[in-house]
């Protein structure tokens, strides 16, 4: 009988707490119309969190018509009650953020490493960042309920193991194990891109929304895929490899993968920085050319010699945009999400890429698949992997296990 009510308990705590991150301010009325549970519940549990400062009241409901009976008072999270700390890990850089229960980053410190580096090297690394960024905030460590990690690659999310990062060549690094022996805080550990989706449908422009896909682009592509409000992993936590979606089958360029024509050697940044070094050494006296003699030949410069009317550069990037637009209509075909959301260097160069990718996403998806996909860009520009890394310790340690 004990257990049962701990049980229910813990489900209505979870109900309130997620009604509040979605809609913000809110009255008790409001909150037992949306759970369903009663107002003598909702009274019992709001009050516990005001107690505990998880909850704050932020004055009386303002109405445009007669009182009646007791004025309602307005809820809503107190943001500073709870920390997370959030660790991004990517190809050759890694961030480490303390963020608020609301997923706002207090402070990100943002570190190379060389892909080189042994994973304990660069997790030493991540440790002192991690005590810096706690030190440095004057946090009561009793307020952080995790650590939250987004790794490349294939992730294990119930072992917390890395089982395979092709990009930084890591095999079975046990992420879980190495900071659960640094730190008092539970670790959760999931792919960098799922974490992501995590990010902008709970804590993004996805709070509406049933369902979000997230695609991305750097050195790999991937995606990530929120349903229902739970991440999508598949079978073996293989869900998002869209990067190796075959698209070009014959006369493709080959993929670290194995296989030919992969999305990702079309789309990838490494792809695109080949050809426009191409495009440098073809036409010295191009506008690329030129920018590239004053500055570093990055991503960046390519979009910019796009921007300036590079006309080889443009197209080369559309061209790119078409074979992501066409995955991502095979995407739609296959999931039919309501909200795709795109991030990396489909965030840089949107201005550039995005009305081509929209194009052909709209026109190659299925029927009108493609008119009824809300298609936007990540709301958390390049901040959006360490979010998401805090926002999965939010998730799992406090809106899904509040005891």
């Amino acid at each position: 009988m004990g257990s049962n009510h701990t049980f229910l308990k813990t489900q209505n705590m979870q109900s309130i707490l997620k009604a509040l991150l979605r809609y913000g301010q809110i009255t008790r009325l409001r909150l037992a119309q949306l759970t369903g549970l009663t107002t003598a519940t909702i009274t019992n549990l709001i009050t516990e969190l005001i107690n505990q400062g998880v909850v704050k009241e932020e004055g009386i409901l303002q109405v445009n018509q007669p009182k009646v009976g007791r004025p309602q008072m307005v809820l809503q999270l107190n943001p500073m009650a709870r920390m997370a700390i959030g660790v991004h890990i990517g190809v050759g850089l890694f961030r480490v953020s303390l963020c608020d229960l609301l997923a706002n980053p207090l402070e990100t410190i943002e570190e190379p490493f060389a892909v080189e580096d042994s994973p304990e090297e660069v997790f030493d690394r991540i440790q002192s960042a991690i005590h810096q960024i706690v030190d440095s905030n004057q946090v009561d460590k009793t307020s952080i309920i995790g650590i939250g990690v987004g790794a490349s690659g294939l992730v294990d999310q119930h072992t917390g193991e890395n089982v395979h990062a092709p990009n930084l060549g890591w095999r079975h690094v046990q992420i879980r194990e190495m900071l659960s022996a640094a730190f008092p805080y539970p670790v959760a550990v999931d792919n960098n891109v799922r974490v992501m989706a995590l990010a902008e449908a709970r804590f993004g422009m996805g709070k509406d929304c049933y369902g979000v896909s997230f695609v991305y682009a750097r050195k790999g592509v991937g995606a990530g895929y929120f349903v229902h409000g739970y991440l999508y992993r598949g079978v073996a936590a293989g869900a998002g490899e869209i990067g190796h979606m075959i698209i070009q089958p014959d006369g493709g360029q080959s993929c670290r993968c194995g296989n030919s024509g992969c999305l990702e050697t079309l789309v990838s940044e490494p792809v695109i920085l080949a050809m426009a070094e191409e495009i440098r050494q073809n036409e010295p006296d191009g506008l690329l050319a030129q920018l590239s003699q004053t500055r570093v030949f990055d991503i960046d410069l390519i979009f910019d010699a796009a921007r300036q009317g590079d006309e080889s550069v443009l197209s080369m990037l559309k061209s790119r945009a078409r074979y992501m637009g066409i995955a991502l209509a095979n995407l739609v075909n296959m999931l039919n999400p309501p909200m795709i959301v795109l991030g990396g260097l489909l965030y840089q160069g949107q201005d550039i890429l995005l009305p081509t990718i929209e194009s052909t996403m709209r026109s190659c998806a299925f029927s009108s698949l493609g008119e009824q996909v809300d298609l936007r860009v990540t709301s958390f520009g390049h901040l959006t992997g360490v979010i998401g890394a805090a926002a999965l310790a939010l998730t799992t340690f406090f809106y899904e296990k509040y005891e």
